[in-house]
């Protein structure tokens, strides 16, 4: 019989003053009794709307039918038969405009907790299952990954399972991509990670870090080694800024920076090898889902007082309204309808390089007030006249969003980028302009979210799987 009532069941977590300052995980997940509950919520519906409105198609009723009926480890083996990272979807998807948007359950309350209940799932199967994944009969092909963000994993495990050789290959020392630099530890622990990669790895994928393609090896280089395709996933991680007077100030970061060396080097720990700066009174400039990790982030290394400072109002803020919720629960102020239009700060005697250099003692701001819709129906914010104002803060992160690096754009001959330098590619298939070359993610569509990433990779997969199936 349905549970019918009308709202979710809550999830559990840490209390907002305590969170605020540890690393720990935010929210604690269901236990079984509550996502049981919770997936009696679940109508069943034969046409699956939510599966709709999932970009890797999970078949969402299927799993919580599983889960309703305490059959955990099945709906483990549902989920992953279509996505490849269930752990760090279950925790960082904003299932609120995707699946859940489309569930029935919404129309007179509540949406089922289709991501709650994912996350449990495959949290279950890691805590209580010791199987080793299946290694598919190799089929003499071998592809190249460029990246281990959501794209290039979920590509590389599509691929894997079909036979292919598949070698994933990280700029950076650890794998994981976004989900490790980019992605705090309070929302999702590293460890969850790893496990994934692990699990990629037992498959037989052959993950190397520290290698840069365009300098390390080229596109062309890959095929020279005998790679019949290349898969791009290599993100967004070259940061936007401003272009206001005293972004050079010490104290001024951008966001790529600052959780990076929070996430991936550690800086919030005694005597880190990355410095960061601690404490102080901090301004994040921006309102999406990296604004909201940074300023959580400063929070945690002990900010006295975090501003997020945006442009349009709340109603047009981009960041996940959970996300929004926690910030403001654990104490952030939103400078709404204000934009930064200098950074203030006075010279280093120092640093002999240039003393102008200096660091920061505050930023100005204009108030804005929202006017006629753009080209794309959002209220242009327009400067009100004679309102500046000085922020008090000695350390300003920008998160106005990234683009792709140029780098393999610049190394690599026939592969063609838009004017916002994403890598252009046909939608159906992600090739690329560039034969047996295919791209998805970040690299394509600029900053977007983990689970589209992971749509592109699966497409991308199955495309280079005909591909070179076609070339036999």
């Amino acid at each position: 019989m349905a549970n019918m009532n009308p709202n979710k069941n809550p999830m559990p977590s840490q209390e907002p003053l305590v969170r605020a300052r540890n690393f720990d995980e935010v929210a604690l997940g269901y236990t079984e009794e509550m996502a049981i509950d919770e997936a009696m919520r679940c109508l069943s519906c034969k046409n699956m709307p939510c599966v709709s409105g999932c970009p890797v198609n999970i078949r969402i009723p299927e799993f919580i039918a599983k889960v309703r009926e305490g059959d955990f480890e099945g709906a483990y083996n549902i989920i992953n038969k279509t996505s490849s990272l269930p752990a760090v979807c279950g925790r960082v998807c904003p299932q609120e405009t995707q699946c859940e948007s489309k569930c029935v359950r919404g129309m007179k309350g509540e949406p089922v907790g289709i991501g709650r209940l994912e996350r449990f799932v495959a949290d279950w199967h890691n805590m209580h299952s010791n199987e080793v994944p299946e290694v598919a009969e190799h089929n003499g092909h071998s592809v190249a990954v460029v990246g281990s963000g959501p794209a290039g994993l979920t590509c590389a495990g599509d691929l894997a399972k079909k036979g292919y050789k598949v070698t994933v290959f990280e700029a950076l020392h650890t794998a994981g991509g976004v989900l490790v630099y980019g992605i705090p530890e309070f929302r999702l622990p590293k460890s969850i990670v790893k496990t994934e990669v692990e699990n990629l790895k037992a498959m037989g994928v052959d993950i190397e870090t520290n290698v840069v393609i365009g300098k390390t090896l080229t596109v062309d280089e890959l095929f020279e080694q005998g790679y019949e395709a290349v898969f791009i996933g290599s993100g967004a991680g070259l940061p936007n800024f401003m272009g206001i007077p005293g972004e050079s100030y010490k104290g001024v970061y951008s966001a790529n920076e600052f959780l990076t060396r929070s996430n991936l080097m550690k800086a919030y720990k005694d005597n880190p090898v990355t410095p960061i700066m601690k404490g102080g009174k901090v301004a994040v400039v921006g309102g999406g889902n990296v604004a909201m990790d940074a300023a959580r982030t400063a929070l945690r290394l002990g900010a006295e007082k975090v501003y997020i400072v945006y442009r349009r109002s709340m109603e047009e803020l981009p960041a996940r309204r959970e996300e929004v919720e926690h910030a403001m629960e654990e104490g952030i102020e939103f400078k709404l309808l204000n934009n930064p239009v200098e950074i203030l700060g006075y010279e280093n005697p120092e640093d002999k390089r240039d003393p102008k250099n200096g660091f920061v003692t505050g930023m100005k701001c204009v108030q804005m007030e929202l006017g006629e819709p753009d080209e794309r129906g959002r209220r242009r914010p327009v400067e009100i006249k004679g309102s500046e104002f000085v922020l008090d803060v000695d350390t300003v992160i920008i998160a106005i969003g990234t683009s792709p690096n140029p780098l393999i754009k610049s190394t690599t001959s026939g592969l063609e980028v838009n004017k916002r330098g994403c890598i252009i590619v046909e939608e159906d298939t992600c090739a690329t302009t560039r034969e047996g070359v295919y791209a998805g993610g970040d690299a394509v569509m600029g900053a977007a979210t983990v689970i589209s990433a992971m749509g592109a990779g699966k497409i991308a997969a199955k495309a280079i799987d005909e591909y070179i199936t076609d070339k036999k």
